[in-house]
């Protein structure tokens, strides 16, 4: 009787299993990704390790400006519209899993360092509003009141910090804040005034440290050391551009590219054809790199030895790599039109660019620069991997 219990119990365990393998095999999610297609409010989910697209999810909504943070078991993406939508998208089932429409204009978003909370930094109106991650039930809302009247400020450069925070900065006001959940989720406001003018994006480094916001109404940067027991936002990179033309600005640069490589920041000047290195421990000038045209993306290769850029309008079919320890540019080559974003596998051997005008992601070999493949996607932009989902600022 037990041989036949056992041999009955086998069979069964082999037929579940031949069932399973034919619903599809259970797979793991770090080696997936997404890439917007901003056209349509639509984005399509990727596999980076077969070089291939698995399925589309449509209904997001504006997503001409979107960016995503991901959960930290990397099973869900959370796409930052610029309708003010949230969006929950399930990257294994291939469907949204919970939509909000929580502003009028947003422009980018964190998820904290526990994984509970969502931020999304808004336009209008200006503040920021912080969702439960499981439900995106809403949890507080932070308007960015500055001066006598109480007016609104557009919110920028937002970015989890340690200790479940969230940065940012205040377009309108010239200020930084630190919204601190630690101790529930009535936040503990803490407020910088004076730190620039403009400030237009932000980044914080991996270690959560320090925080750099980009001013665009002056030649500088703000910065604030995390770590410090009482933090003072302090000025960096003064009038780095001082007795410079500048040209028409035709793409802001985003600061979450800039690249912290060999001891150095590695930065797009506004207005400028350039970048310029600086010392990450002292933050004085380390040099400068004269690029084919205005920046936008300046982003160091994992390891990094190398920083691969893009640029602007008009001049945006061209990506240029350079050389971190000589600032020198090793490499530059034309993808297509309209180059837009570039996405590094964890361990940096391969770069995934998208081609917005030409519909296509291409993926190169960061070593030999030798092109490795090519995906049909319509209008891509923002090219985001499951392994931010183990980053802070990303």
């Amino acid at each position: 009787m037990n041989a036949i219990r056992t041999m009955v119990l086998s069979l069964v365990v082999l037929f579940t299993n031949l069932a399973g393998a034919a619903a599809g095999e259970p797979r793991g999610t770090g080696d997936l990704g997404i890439v917007i297609e901003r056209a349509s409010g639509s984005l399509a989910i990727v596999e980076w390790s077969g070089r291939r697209v698995l399925g589309r999810v449509e209904g997001l909504g504006d997503l001409s400006h979107a960016s995503a943070v991901f959960s930290r078991d990397q099973r869900y993406a959370y796409v930052f519209g610029r309708d003010g939508g949230l969006t929950k998208v399930d990257l294994l089932e291939m469907k949204i899993a919970k939509r909000v429409v929580q502003g009028g204009n947003s422009i980018g978003g964190a998820i904290s360092d526990d994984g509970t909370l969502i931020a999304v930094s808004n336009y209008e109106p200006g503040g920021v509003k912080v969702f439960d991650a499981v439900t995106l039930d809403l949890v507080a809302d932070i308007p960015a009141a500055y001066g006598p009247k109480g007016a609104l400020s557009k919110t920028v450069g937002l970015v989890d910090a340690p200790g479940r925070r969230f940065v940012f900065s205040l377009y309108d006001a010239g200020e930084i804040w630190i919204a601190d959940f630690s101790q529930g989720p009535n936040p503990q406001l803490t407020r910088f005034a004076g730190i620039g003018s403009q400030p237009y994006d932000g980044l914080i480094t991996g270690d959560g440290r320090h925080y750099i916001a980009g001013l665009f109404g002056e030649d500088g940067l703000s910065h604030l050391d995390l770590w410090a027991g009482k933090p003072e936002p302090r000025r960096i990179l003064e009038g780095y551009g001082r007795g410079e033309e500048k040209l028409p600005v035709y793409k802001m640069p985003h600061l979450e590219g800039w690249a912290l490589a060999g001891g150095r920041f590695i930065l797009p000047e506004v207005g400028h054809h350039e970048l310029i290195a600086m010392d990450a421990a002292t933050f004085a000038e380390a040099g400068r790199v004269a690029v084919h045209g205005q920046p936008v993306f300046a982003v160091a290769r994992p390891d990094g030895r190398q920083v691969w850029v893009n640029f602007a309008h008009p001049l945006n079919d061209t990506v240029q790599v350079v050389d971190v320890p000589s600032l020198k540019i090793i490499h530059e080559f034309k993808p297509g039109p309209a180059v837009l974003h570039m996405e590094f596998t964890p361990r940096g051997d391969e770069v995934w660019i998208s081609v917005r005008d030409a519909d296509k992601v291409e993926i190169y070999d960061t070593r030999t620069f030798a092109k490795r493949g090519e995906l049909k996607i319509a209008k891509p932009s923002g090219i985001f991997f499951t392994a931010r989902a183990t980053r802070i600022g990303l």
